[in-house]
């Protein structure tokens, strides 16, 4: 009876024996899975840090480049900066030149600007060109005129001074190396003072003017109609014979300025109707256009020029201690005497205080005008 029950602990303790040794086999699977994966992991592990010690140096590599990048784009923003800024100076100082030379031109507009009445002038035809056709008919476009204009020099005489006018330069010359000179008046003497005079600028230009004979300009011309229509009514009015028209080339209209050409065939007609200064066209209604002749000028040899005369002397800081005409009486009798550096006088001019005047100069004679 006895021997049954160890049979049977014999037998659970194989059991167990076998299944412990299931186990010890499971465990030692699982530990060398685990060493498997712990090889592998440190292997990763290994793969990992080298990868991320090349990105590391990759990174430090790029942050020397990015900085490198950085210092060059320092330096040439630096540098535009600094070429930004030479501009701008440069800018300042065009600008500056610029404002200077347009305060200069318009000084010399202002002073070499000519403003005076020209009067009517008989003019002198010199010759007559004729261009003709091979029927002996003058076909010549334009009259052709070259004007030339003069400016003589001229000083201001203001009150209290003198201008007088040697016929010798050597005697103004003379007073000029004066101090000062005491002229004898009636009751009294005076101390005037002698100065050398220098002249404005004077100028000498010509005028060319070409008179169309063909071209007649038209003005004043009412916006009746469009600008197509107005054409051939326009053209229709001046091609009347019988209103002094003739046969037309060509017609221009600006409706917007009310202004226009025409342009005829032969020459002479434009010339003839230009004299009229109206004409009489048909639009809506009948209107007097004002007509003229159609020229251009343009100017050629411009010459300025500046100096000072020689043989007249300024004199100034005189006192009205008399009236004008005998005060002058008494400067031309002392400056004629050869003891007072004087000599012969070709003009004297003396105005009194509060007066002034212009005295043109010509290369042998003074002209006084008020």
């Amino acid at each position: 009876m006895s021997s049954i029950p160890k049979m049977d602990n014999l037998e659970d303790a194989k059991k167990e024996l076998k299944e412990l040794k299931i186990k010890v086999e499971k465990a030692d699977d699982v530990k060398a899975r685990m060493i498997l994966e712990k090889l592998d992991e440190d292997e990763l592990k290994e793969n990992a840090k080298q990868e991320m010690m090349a990105k590391a140096e990759k990174q430090e590599s790029c942050q020397k480049e990015f900085n490198q990048d950085l210092e060059k784009v320092k330096d040439e923003i630096q540098k535009l900066s600094k070429h930004r800024q030479d501009i701008l100076d440069k800018l300042r100082r065009c600008k500056a030149q610029l404002e200077a030379k347009r305060t200069e031109a318009s000084k010399l507009k202002h002073k070499f600007k000519i403003y005076a009445q020209i009067p009517e002038t008989e003019v002198q035809f010199l010759s007559l060109i004729r261009e003709e056709n091979g029927e002996g008919e003058d076909i010549s476009h334009s009259v052709r005129g070259v004007f030339t204009i003069s400016q003589r020099a001229a000083v201001l005489l203001l009150g209290g001074q003198a201008l007088i006018t040697f016929e010798e330069e050597k005697v103004a010359q003379k007073i000029l190396k004066l101090p000062g000179c005491r002229v004898s008046c009636e009751d009294t003497t005076l101390n005037v003072k002698p100065k050398g005079l220098t002249l404005g600028t004077s100028v000498k230009f010509e005028v060319h003017v070409d008179v169309s004979r063909k071209e007649l300009k038209l003005y004043n011309i009412p916006p009746a109609m469009p600008e197509d229509r107005m054409e051939d009514r326009l053209e229709i009015s001046f091609s009347r014979p019988t209103r002094g028209g003739g046969e037309v080339e060509s017609v221009d209209y600006d409706g917007k300025t009310g202004t226009g050409s025409i342009t005829f065939l032969k020459p002479g007609v434009a010339w003839r109707l230009a004299r009229k200064g109206v004409y009489k066209v048909n639009l809506e209604s009948e209107v007097n256009v004002k007509v003229g002749p159609a020229y251009e000028y343009k100017l050629e040899k411009f010459q300025t020029s500046c100096g000072s005369s020689r043989r007249t002397v300024l004199l100034e800081g005189i006192d009205d201690v008399e009236d004008e005409e005998d005060l002058q009486d008494h400067l031309e009798i002392h400056f004629q005497k050869p003891n007072n550096s004087g000599g012969e006088i070709e003009n004297i001019k003396y105005i009194s205080k509060g007066k002034s005047l212009q005295a043109f100069f010509s290369e042998d004679k003074i002209d006084i005008t008020n």
